[in-house]
């Protein structure tokens, strides 16, 4: 089943597989990217990309599509 929606906002950090290859790609919502081995390092990437992001991010990211 394909996702009906996505989360967009300052708040969301994405991971995605790299089809053919044994490698994630981390995005963070400032648009920086990075291709890792393994989950614990694209994940310890996100969560220290830069130092000082996780002060202005807002806890609850916002789902396209969820304005009337």
């Amino acid at each position: 089943m394909e996702p009906t929606r996505m989360l967009t906002g300052r708040g969301v950090l994405r991971v995605v597989w790299l089809p053919g290859s044994d490698r994630l790609q981390g995005t963070c919502h400032c648009g920086a990217v990075h291709v890792a081995e393994g989950p614990v390092e694209v994940w310890e990437w996100l969560l220290a990309h830069p130092v000082g992001h996780g002060t202005a991010v807002p806890r609850t990211p916002e789902p396209v599509g969820a304005h009337a």
